[in-house]
């Protein structure tokens, strides 16, 4: 089982905001077998000390240094942690406080030193997680399935959940005839198929209300139709269209895929689209100094950014004019990164992607609220 804690959006954006003489990011690559989880342990003992080697080249103090030496040191020994992992964990840490995200996306092994936090894995990992949830429903049955990138799909027990339609509403079978006023034939069939599903999403609520995990529909009509149009569940628009009563958990992740694969694919055409469109009006740019600038005033409305991109150095607080760095250090930060985490403190719909997604083959490209 993977054990997942990818951030949201808002979380990453409150995330950008934290500043620190010593704030140290840390990726690393897990596996949720916790028999080979050892290798994992000694490569962030080694990014540790890479770490603390570049704070004290910095001239940070040693008490601070201490402090946060102490943090990771408990994390590291802490085998109940370890014993529950996915695919990557994310490490922030300042001489005050840690923080960790264990991510079904896999990352490389890396660290960051600066006076904030290196961010774009993790705007990754919530732009395309690699992870969804296919929810299998028919008369007969419903199902929770949790799906991810590089473990068994798997069934989720989900308290309360109905057994199927009839038992749901208290019924030998969803078409059975009531009496007297009671409602009778397909509309009453349409009115239990209703109450049946009004139940799955009681049921669900409590797993889903917090997630950013995309939700996939395995169905026929009507039951698709009826789920869409009674639940407030977060679905993909596109359904599973089958009936998925003898189909195992494997065989639903793997017709998810597409879905995932799809869904991802259209929200970068549509960006490409309006990104052309309003090329002519001179609300794009491709341009890292005219995005940090655009950025820092508000006017960015949607960004892509290239999460392989690693270009160093500063961005004025106040103007957002940028100086590059020769060399990484704990003096500066990745600029791309900082772009993105004031776009998102704006309101701006951030994405990280792959360089081939991003118009011109850019580090990033922004969609602007005004002409520059």
């Amino acid at each position: 089982m993977l054990y997942i804690e990818t951030p949201t959006l808002k979380q990453i954006g409150a995330l950008t905001q934290t500043r620190a003489d010593a704030c140290v990011s840390i990726y690393l690559k897990t596996t949720p077998l916790t028999q080979d989880i050892g290798q994992a342990r000694t490569n962030l003992g080694n990014l540790a000390r890479t770490a603390v080697s570049q704070l004290e080249d910095s001239g940070l103090p040693k008490r601070r240094i201490w402090l946060l030496e102490e943090h990771l040191g408990i994390l590291m020994e802490d085998d109940d942690f370890w014993e529950h992992q996915a695919n990557s964990l994310a490490i922030l840490v300042t001489p005050e406080r840690i923080q960790t995200f264990r991510l079904a996306n896999d990352l490389h092994d890396m660290v960051e030193v600066s006076d904030r936090f290196h961010l774009k894995p993790l705007l990754r990992a919530a732009t395309f997680a690699h992870v969804a949830y296919v929810l299998a429903v028919s008369e007969n049955d419903v199902r929770l399935i949790e799906m991810s990138a590089n473990t068994p799909a798997r069934e989720v027990r989900v308290p309360d959940m109905p057994k199927d339609a009839a038992s749901a509403v208290g019924k030998k079978s969803v078409n059975e005839s009531g009496s007297g006023r009671r409602i009778q034939g397909l509309e009453g069939q349409k009115v239990r198929l209703g109450q049946y599903v009004r139940k799955i999403d009681a049921a669900l609520r409590p797993i889903l209300k917090d997630t950013d995990t995309p939700v996939i529909l395995a169905s026929t009509l009507p039951m698709d139709a009826l789920v869409r149009s009674l639940t407030a569940l977060p679905l993909l628009p596109q359904t599973i269209e089958t009936s998925p009563d003898q189909m195992t958990p494997a065989e639903l992740a793997e017709a998810a895929r597409p879905v995932l694969d799809a869904q991802y694919d259209s929200q970068i055409e549509e960006f490409r689209a309006e990104f052309e469109q309003r090329r002519g009006a001179s609300r794009t740019t491709t341009d890292v100094s005219d995005a940090a600038r655009a950025a820092t005033f508000g006017g960015i409305d949607t960004l892509l950014v290239d999460f392989d991109s690693v270009t160093t150095g500063t961005v004025d607080e106040d103007s957002g004019a940028i100086t590059f760095a020769d060399q990484p250090g704990a003096t500066s930060y990745g600029i791309i990164d900082e772009i993105a985490g004031r776009a998102l403190r704006s309101g701006a719909h951030v994405m990280a992607v792959r360089r081939d997604d991003i118009p011109d083959g850019k580090e990033l490209a922004a969609i602007l609220r005004y002409p520059i």
